[in-house]
């Protein structure tokens, strides 16, 4: 591949507006998954935008419109750390959301943080074959984009593609100090819809070289993100897409 794939940009005047569209999406998403499918896989991001977009699936009329027992949740990436810590995706999605629709718990599958990173990518990469089958295709993906074009936990510096052989794989990120756990690119490009959500005017050089820039997903992992037989979304505000003046 020799340019980075582009997918359809959505820009907004205001993170908020960049927040209730994302919630907009998952709705339609899940109401058109369960009427096709009877159910609706999703895997959540972390992050300022999908939180402010879990609260208004909580607290707005959206919630009645989506038969939560036929939702599957799931996580793009995971830091390694226990539930309850205020750095868990999980527990960010459980407090902002999840504990607030009639979801049941058994539907709810977390990455376990708190376990040894390689054993826990391989007990989730399990789960996932359990529930969705060999090679799990989400109905829907929520990723963001960090200011220095990585996205769910595939950093720069490193390919992105190394130990695609897995669905989960356990990271080290050498600049952070930490451990993750995250999907690898086929999961995520197995996928029917992946949406990435960026707001802010720091993330804007990193989203015009990811979109409009040479090929180079070890400089930007987001890169690597192309659904095989999907649709790539990119839900922007005016910030982040260098139009705030």
């Amino acid at each position: 591949m020799s340019a980075a794939p582009r997918g359809e940009l959505r820009v907004f005047e205001a993170p908020q507006a960049v927040a209730a569209a994302l919630a907009d999406l998952f709705a339609a998403e899940a109401r058109s998954a369960i009427e096709a499918r009877g159910s609706f896989f999703v895997a959540l991001a972390g992050g300022k935008t999908p939180r402010a977009a879990y609260s208004l699936l909580a607290a707005t009329q959206r919630r009645g419109a989506i038969d939560w027992p036929h939702v599957f949740i799931y996580f793009g990436d995971e830091r390694c750390v226990p539930p309850e810590s205020d750095e868990s995706n999980y527990k960010m999605a459980s407090d902002s959301f999840l504990s607030k629709v009639p979801i049941p718990p058994k539907n709810v599958h977390r990455m376990h943080g708190e376990d040894e990173p390689r054993r826990a990518a391989r007990a989730y990469a399990q789960v996932l074959v359990e529930t969705m089958g060999e090679m799990p295709h989400f109905d829907l993906m929520l990723l963001g984009m960090g200011d220095d074009g990585h996205t769910a936990s595939l950093f720069p510096g490193t390919d992105p593609t190394t130990g695609q052989e897995q669905l989960v794989r356990a990271v080290f990120v050498e600049k952070l100090g930490v451990d993750r756990l995250t999907l690898t690119p086929p999961v995520i490009n197995a996928s029917r819809h992946v949406t990435i959500a960026v707001e802010g005017a720091g993330k804007a050089s990193a989203l015009h070289a990811a979109r409009e820039g040479p090929y180079d997903p070890v400089k930007y992992p987001v890169q690597i993100v192309s659904p095989n037989d999907g649709t790539l979304s990119w839900l922007v505000d005016k910030a982040a897409a260098g139009l705030a003046g």
